[in-house]
């Protein structure tokens, strides 16, 4: 005796994995293609750094502007800032430095970021950031005094996330670099962003100031693989329906054939 296939067996749905397949794939490059884009303007970006940083820097922004700038466009924009330290106080962030590569000399290890205040000429205060200083030589760190050019780069406040530790502006030591907190704690009105001064000589001495190649190289630039990424994770889910549509297909064509 002779049966035949049900109508159903030889027709498994394929048009909702189909559909949430194309669905998943356009989303899936969509995501590519924006992080190409994002490639391209974090290239800019860096590119725009590394201009700054081989070039003159610009004259400090007036302070009587500073409430109409954005201090995330103007992050790593090289200055120089004429005036006096206001030399009472200092406060400390707490960090952790990489050690350089081989033959490189620099401060490294647990630390603090010193942060002092500083009158620019037109009587704008603003925080900078002297340098790194090792734990263990903090007790040769004194407040500058007197009038100073410092070459450096303004600062966009830095962001807290959820494993950052409650600041201590009692004790003027802090977890991030927020201008307006250090400020607050060192008596001084804040500021949008604050000045990390540049290295000079070695970076052996402490406070250690920033090398901007290093601020540069530390930036991160993911995205070329992040977009390679999501599109391999776009040709799985082609090859995932694919080797599905195949075993359907494999199914209902030995469903079809008769049987004794």
């Amino acid at each position: 005796m002779t049966t035949m296939a049900t109508p159903a067996s030889r027709k498994p749905g394929l048009l909702l994995p189909a559909l949430l397949t194309i669905a998943g794939v356009i989303v899936l490059c969509m995501l590519g293609a924006w992080q190409l884009e994002r490639m391209g303007e974090k290239h800019a970006y860096l590119d725009r750094l590394q201009r700054e940083a081989a070039g003159t820097p610009a004259p400090m922004p007036p302070s009587a502007d500073w409430a109409k700038l954005d201090a995330a466009a103007l992050d790593l924009t090289h200055v120089v800032a004429k005036g006096s330290y206001i030399d009472d106080r200092i406060a400390g962030v707490r960090t952790t430095i990489a050690a350089g590569p081989p033959g490189s000399r620099q401060l490294s290890g647990f630390g603090r970021w010193i942060f002092q205040a500083f009158r620019l000429e037109d009587g704008g205060i603003i925080l900078v950031n002297r340098g790194f200083v090792p734990e263990g030589r903090l007790g040769q760190i004194s407040p500058a005094s007197g009038p100073d050019t410092i070459k450096g780069f303004l600062r966009a406040p830095e962001s807290r996330n959820s494993f950052t530790p409650q600041d201590l502006p009692a004790l003027r030591e802090f977890y991030t670099r927020d201008p307006a907190a250090i400020a607050a704690s060192l008596g001084q009105p804040p500021a949008p962003f604050y000045l990390e001064a540049a290295r000079e000589g070695d970076g052996m001495t402490p406070p250690a100031g920033v090398d901007v190649r290093e601020l540069i190289a530390r930036i991160p630039d993911n995205h070329l693989q992040y977009a390679l990424t999501w599109f391999g994770l776009a040709l799985t889910l082609l090859g995932v329906f694919a080797a599905f549509a195949w075993q359907v297909r494999k199914g209902t064509d030995s469903a079809a054939k008769p049987s004794s």
